[in-house]
């Protein structure tokens, strides 16, 4: 079968941190996190997770009509936002080409808006439709992230909706990729994003994943390090522009990186137990889809929750495919950013490859024992030159995302 090389060239992000790499990377360089002790205590007393990484001050941008915003909850807000982003950032913002049935979309969150669903769960228990009409169900839709951006810019193309919690940004970039590669579309808009709700922290916290450090924020969370305590819950979006390389010289667009390799598998074991086997082996279905061994690649950025059996399961894997390769985890400055992690966190890992510098793992003082088969990066960051960089993402019900990025030389 033929194939076509696939290529980024266009980046959109919004984070706790701002929107662009340079605020984002000296946010790295510093070493501080955007963590923030929340109190909830009035509202939610029974929630002993008091901790998030919420974006401040969010507004959409105001050129956007009120037409528009109607059908976009928080998180299909940031998502449109940081696609508009990504193709202004691709030259394509306006361009009527887009919109004749060659550019998809390939994007997902955990779930639509909570409000949202609030409203309709209030409808339901109680009978009053006072915070309900005709826009709820579309805000609070598991693909209303996918759908609301391709009414935004008028898209034609196929949507590709990828609910699938802290997958979804990075089985949006493969599906969008495999889209691209398999010859189904020309190019495509692709990532993720979440809005920031108690009810996620409540989540983990009933499952005694959610870090409790309360009084320090800026300790917490610790992927890796023996003293973790869990998760804290982020706030996000990240977009790429995708397109086959043929279709991005055609028009003389600048290149970020080339996606070469994307895997993907599920433990078909347990819902929020991850395995190392099959974390294994679905970095080697993206390596073979890549067609490189595992010495060729210079850092994986590790999904890194600060939980226990996730941190230990993907280390232990990754280090029996990859030995002592360079890794660190951006959750520890940002929280679990959930749907938007996989984008995010891919965007990272190019941008970090292109300048030749690697952020570290906040936090990480005392390496877990059971984690220590790999090279992680601590202190002061670290800079490495390499060709080839993976990202890795794992979620809830087993689903396992494996993304590999190679720097664009020319």
């Amino acid at each position: 079968m033929n194939t076509r090389r696939v290529v980024v060239t266009g980046i959109g992000g919004i984070t706790a941190f701002g929107r662009d790499w340079a605020s984002i990377q000296a946010a790295f360089a510093a070493g501080k996190n955007a963590v923030q002790h929340i109190d909830w205590s009035e509202r939610f007393p029974e929630l002993e997770a008091q901790l998030g990484a919420p974006i401040a001050h969010y507004e959409p941008p105001k050129h956007w009509t009120r037409k528009q915003l109607r059908s976009m909850g928080r998180v299909s807000q940031l998502c449109v936002d940081a696609a508009e982003q990504a193709l202004h950032d691709a030259g394509l913002l306006g361009d009527e080409r887009i919109k004749d049935g060659r550019m998809g979309v390939a994007c997902g969150s955990s779930s639509g808006s909570p409000k949202d669903i609030g409203d309709i769960g209030e409808l339901l228990l109680t009978g009053s439709s006072r915070n309900f009409n005709a826009n709820t169900y579309v805000r609070m839709m598991p693909h209303t992230t996918a759908a609301n951006i391709g009414i935004f810019f008028e898209l034609t193309g196929r949507i590709i909706p990828t609910s699938s919690a802290c997958s979804s940004g990075s089985q949006a970039v493969g599906y969008a990729y495999e889209a691209i590669k398999y010859g189904m579309t020309d190019t495509m808009l692709a990532g993720g994003g979440e809005e920031f709700c108690a009810s996620q922290v409540y989540v983990f916290d009933s499952l005694y994943a959610a870090s409790r450090r309360n009084a320090e924020p800026e300790l917490t969370p610790r992927p890796y390090d023996s003293g973790r305590d869990g998760l804290v819950i982020g706030e996000g979006a990240g977009i790429f522009v995708l397109e086959s390389l043929e279709h991005a010289q055609a028009r003389g667009a600048k290149i970020y990186a080339e996606i070469v390799g994307y895997g993907a598998n599920s433990d078909g074991s347990h819902v929020t137990q991850p395995q190392k086997a099959t974390m294994q082996r679905c970095m080697e279905l993206a390596l073979r889809d890549a067609g490189i061994c595992p010495e060729q690649v210079g850092y994986v950025n590790g999904h890194g929750t600060a939980t226990e059996k996730g941190d230990i399961a993907e280390t232990q894997a990754t280090a029996a495919l990859f030995g002592r390769v360079p890794m660190s985890s951006q959750k520890s400055y940002f929280g679990h950013t959930l749907g938007a992690c996989g984008a995010l966190e891919s965007w990272f890992s190019i941008e970090m490859m292109n300048s030749g510098w690697f952020a570290p793992t906040l936090n990480l003082d005392n390496i877990d024992p059971l984690c220590g088969g790999v090279d992680h990066i601590r202190g002061e960051g670290r800079e490495i030159l390499t060709d080839y960089v993976v990202n890795n993402n794992f979620a809830f019900g087993g689903v396992n995302t494996s993304l590999v990025f190679k720097r664009w030389r020319g």
